[in-house]
């Protein structure tokens, strides 16, 4: 149990790593808040969790609103008393255009979800993790967010950004307590892609050489185990920085 007595936020929990990040997290011990814009597969992740004699609640948000972000974090602490883990694991995708093809409303949409969404849950969670001079942000970034050509402009400039926030926000607050890292996953099976309305050919085709050297894809299950890691005391020494997980992809 080694998350026994830990109250978690899951972002994005209604489905891929964040259900499976959620599923763990609750087997080891944790109480887990999951979140989800949809929430009926948020409801769905929290029977699963009862199920198996877990503790789960579930919150709808659409964390690109910052209305959504304080009611989940609020919602989580009526029912809990305290927050101890932050994961910041909802994203979508773009269509993978070049900068020459951005469109304001969807570089926006993009930076909400992806981007923005970090920095205020981070935010809120911020003063609880203070007082408890205690706590843990995981925000899942991805291998775009390392590379330059894992996906489009705007999806690849949002989790770059939230590889420096995520390296500040360790640094900033290392003193009090709190641990901020990142887990950067390749290819995983999910079901990311949904959000993707209209790929662009020419940025496909720009893509697309990387896509073959890809060792494999890999299973959100693997995520989870990264998340379970960094969320427990076996990783009390390691803070503002990135975990890959792509089996090897980037090494290429």
């Amino acid at each position: 149990m080694r998350l026994e007595n830990k109250v978690a936020v899951v972002t994005g929990a209604g489905s891929g790593m964040g259900k499976q990040i959620a599923l763990l997290y609750a087997k080891e011990g944790a109480k887990v808040a999951v979140s989800d814009i949809n929430l009926d597969a948020a409801n769905a992740t929290v029977e699963e969790i009862k199920a198996a004699g877990g503790i789960a609640i579930a919150v709808s948000a659409n964390v690109a609103i910052e209305e959504d972000i304080q009611n989940l974090i609020d919602t989580t602490v009526q029912n809990y008393g305290t927050l101890d883990i932050l994961v910041n694991n909802a994203g979508i995708m773009d269509n993978f255009e070049p900068a020459g093809d951005i469109l304001d409303e969807n570089w926006e949409r993009v930076f909400a979800v992806n981007t923005t969404s970090v920095m205020r849950a981070t935010r809120k969670v911020l003063p609880i993790f203070l007082e408890k001079v205690s706590g843990v942000i995981i925000n899942v970034a991805s291998a775009g967010g390392l590379q330059g050509a894992r996906a489009g402009a705007a999806y690849t400039a949002s989790k770059h950004a939230v590889v420096g926030f995520t390296k500040n926000t360790g640094f900033m607050y290392a003193q009090k307590g709190i641990r901020c890292n990142a887990i950067a996953p390749g290819g995983v099976e999910t079901n990311i892609s949904a959000s993707m309305t209209n790929v662009n050919p020419f940025g496909m085709g720009r893509v697309q050489p990387g896509l073959g050297v890809n060792p494999r894809v890999g299973k959100a299950e693997e995520v989870a185990n990264v998340a379970l890691f960094l969320a427990s005391e076996e990783s009390s020494f390691v803070n503002g920085t990135v975990i890959t997980a792509d089996a090897g992809w980037t090494a290429f």
